[in-house]
């Protein structure tokens, strides 16, 4: 049987980062397993994880490095990725790398190799000087904002493709209008809310259901603007509403309603099943000991993605379940295993219902006169 192109996640430095950012999702599931931080990924490691994949893969495959801080590895490290994705690559698949970043010192030579291999990157800043320096802080506490800033210049001068992701915290959320104007020069938008801790805590920058709703309000509005003045930009929730609307389904995993098994591999060689459940409970094997297929057919990974799938009555009988779907599993309450940002999804459909169906009746006719039905 086929396989659907597959994304796998890799960590070449494990948790290890250059920054110290207050909400940091990954530094508290690093903090409960029982090696918190492995050593960097060496290449032998390197070449099993590429090697595998290739061979796992069909048609196409998408590396995503991810940390802590990625490019902590070093340009010799992803020099030697693309040569072993060449060296395996016997079936002329189609490749994409990609690097999520934070931004903060990324070399010459490193920006080089991403503009010569046309790596996309994924930029974390969460909107203005005042909200990103809030959260983003480096080592030594200090803000991190003209330095990204500065990093992606030097990606544009470059001809890199970048997009950014910004967390929501709730001190950004109820700032909607100074972030969205701070990011409005860049094309390509994600914005995640604010995570709680793994134990469910709320943190000092945890977002509340009233300022996300608020936000979602103001960056939709700016979202059809742009659409309707035919000078379009991307935020991620909203693509994905779109295509849903025009009978596609969502490219975002927290969007379809289910777990599904997005393959983390950690510097060690380590398979996880999702970046948000990297723990030792839910580790499915090593690279560098088996092949992919049984571990993604193991008893674990079965496990995982069937937690996923009970949907309380409610959401079920609400109007909008064919497009909340329950959200992300990491975002449902424990007890009630109901989405935490129900009532923030509710309101926006309520409010932008028409308006959201409107857009997705020209995108669809956009669709179908480029020839996209073909």
């Amino acid at each position: 049987m086929a396989v659907p192109p597959i994304t796998v996640m890799v960590k070449p430095v494990s948790s290890l980062c250059n920054m110290r950012c207050g909400y940091c999702f990954y530094a508290d599931e690093a903090a409960r397993r029982a090696a918190p931080c492995h050593p960097p990924m060496d290449f032998a490691t390197l070449a099993c994880v590429i090697r595998r994949v290739m061979i796992f893969a069909d048609e196409q495959v998408t590396f995503v490095f991810q940390g802590g801080e990625p490019t902590l590895a070093g340009a010799g490290f992803y020099r030697e990725a693309i040569r072993l994705q060449q060296q395996y690559n016997s079936r002329g698949l189609v490749i994409q790398n990609i690097v999520q970043t934070n931004g903060l010192a990324l070399s010459e030579e490193l920006i080089d190799l991403f503009a010569r291999h046309r790596f996309l990157l994924g930029i974390s800043l969460d909107g203005s000087a005042v909200t990103h320096d809030a959260c983003r802080v480096d080592a030594q506490h200090q803000g991190t904002y003209g330095r990204v800033m500065d990093t992606i210049r030097r990606l544009k001068a470059r001809g890199v493709s970048y997009n950014i992701l910004c967390v929501l915290t709730n001190e950004a959320a109820l700032r909607a209008d100074e972030v969205l104007d701070a990011l409005a020069e860049h094309r390509y938008l994600q914005f995640i809310p604010c995570l709680d801790g793994l134990d469910g805590a709320a943190g000092t920058y945890s977002l509340t259901e009233e300022a996300y709703s608020g936000f979602l309000d103001r960056a939709f509005e700016r979202y059809e603007r742009a659409f309707l003045a035919g000078n379009p930009i991307s935020i991620r929730l909203f693509d994905n509403l779109l295509d849903m609307l025009c009978g596609r389904g969502p490219e975002s995993c927290a969007m379809t309603g289910r777990c599904s098994l997005s393959m983390v591999v950690e510097s060690d060689g380590t398979v996880y099943p999702c970046d948000f459940y990297a723990l030792d409970e839910w580790a499915l094997g090593k690279l560098t000991e088996s092949p992919l297929r049984p571990m993604l057919r193991g008893a674990r990974a079965e496990a995982f993605v069937q937690r996923s799938l009970a949907t309380p009555e409610e959401c079920r009988a609400c109007s909008w379940y064919a497009l909340c779907r329950n959200g992300c599993y990491r975002e449902r309450d424990a007890d009630t295993g109901r989405y935490r940002w129900c009532g923030a999804m509710k309101t926006f459909f309520q409010r932008h219902e028409k308006r959201l169906t409107a857009l997705a009746r020209l995108v669809a006719a956009s669709y179908y006169t480029q020839g996209g039905a073909n």
